[in-house]
């Protein structure tokens, strides 16, 4: 299984400097990439947040959120529950690798989330969560 960030997905439906690389990895995926609430809360606000820049208007924001739910319900994405122990992994992973990695709490907490799922591959285009990923085991490679 496949856990993605919120910066892989938000590239899926909004044109930027990873898309092409977003769309060559879900062409390569076999079964659905693994997204929680989390996920989706963080897809919202960066999507609404390129209309706060100046760089997308309204009307195509909302044909990409609309596009990413109609996904999630057509099982591209496998909706799971952000598990009730990622908490405290995150908590551990803070302890771990916050003072070698420099990660923040959303980066801990959506590495936890794919351990917690048992997901094997994290996909990111976020440094950080990608140094935290490999360290805990999870592949990051298409």
């Amino acid at each position: 299984m496949v856990y993605a960030d919120s910066s892989f997905l938000v590239s899926c439906y909004v044109d930027d400097a990873h898309s092409v690389e977003a769309d060559r990895r879900m062409a390569l995926v076999a079964q659905p990439i693994l997204v929680t609430p989390l996920n989706q809360a963080e897809v919202a606000h960066a999507i609404h947040q390129f209309i706060f820049r100046g760089k997308l208007p309204h009307a195509e924001a909302q044909r990409a959120w609309l596009a990413f739910r109609r996904d999630c319900e057509a099982d591209v994405f496998h909706e799971d529950d952000l598990p009730q122990t990622a908490w405290d992994l995150s908590i551990r992973l803070a302890q771990l690798y916050g003072p070698t990695l420099g990660i923040r709490t959303l980066d801990s907490l959506h590495v936890a989330c794919a351990l917690e799922l048992k997901a094997q591959r994290f996909w990111t285009f976020d440094d950080r969560q990608a140094s935290l990923a490999e360290a805990v085991g999870l592949n990051t490679n298409p």
